[in-house]
């Protein structure tokens, strides 16, 4: 993942003593650089099409969470879809051409413990290489295959979909397997930023409508095999 933040500072004003101006400018770039996380470009973005207006992405507010428990927070799945369902059955009349083929991954497997779901047999992305990369144009996935990123941190995880051309539900889980949140019907070549304001460890990939067709909510628990 990586960031593309604009960041715009001021002339400091005459009345600040000139010993701490220095100190000051250090002080605010550390607090903006850290402020927005996503996939890492790999090509360009892609040339607006005629039929979608896409102007420059903007890391939104995390979504209104909830907590549970002792200090949970949890993005409670909505009982009506946040986005309509997806525009295309198959992939995106736009979706480029793979420069280079997909990346030969681990695989794992996603056991839904709370939900009368299939199993799920996922590709691990560990690597940063291979977060950034993820699904990008990829034109399919079985029903019940995803992707899965493994991070060293746990934290708000923000990502995009630059270069996918599958509608996709990203359902974000805790180091203690908890689904902390799902964003659903995440549009293709898109370069808004899908978050769902709560920390987490793990981030899962399927195809759009998979957690409405299984009955998979945030605060259900997921058991992780191989990964």
């Amino acid at each position: 993942m990586s960031s593309r933040c604009a960041l715009a500072i001021r002339p400091f004003s005459p009345a600040l003593p000139a010993p701490l101006a220095p100190a000051l400018a250090v002080l605010m770039f550390g607090i903006a650089a850290g402020a927005c996380e996503r996939r890492v470009d790999e090509p360009a973005p892609l040339a607006p099409r005629a039929d979608r207006v896409d102007g420059p992405a903007r890391d939104p507010a995390p979504p209104a969470s909830t907590g549970t428990g002792a200090g949970r927070c949890i993005h409670a799945t909505p009982t009506t879809p946040e986005r309509p369902p997806p525009t295309h059955a198959g992939p995106d009349p736009a979706c480029p051409d793979d420069p280079t083929g997909p990346f030969q991954l681990a695989t794992g497997k996603v056991i839904f413990l709370d939900a009368r779901a299939p199993d799920v047999l996922v590709e691990v992305a560990r690597k940063e290489e291979e977060r950034a990369r993820g699904l990008m144009y990829r034109k399919s996935m079985p029903e019940d295959r995803g992707m899965i990123f493994v991070f060293e941190q746990r934290r708000n995880h923000a990502f995009w979909m630059h270069n996918t051309c599958i509608s996709l539900d990203m359902l974000f889980i805790d180091r203690d397997g908890t689904i902390v949140g799902i964003q659903e019907n995440t549009p293709t070549l898109n370069d808004s930023t899908f978050q769902v304001g709560c920390p987490s460890t793990y981030v899962l990939e399927l195809n759009a409508g998979w957690a409405r067709r299984h009955g998979v909510v945030a605060g259900q628990k997921v058991r992780l095999e191989g990964i």
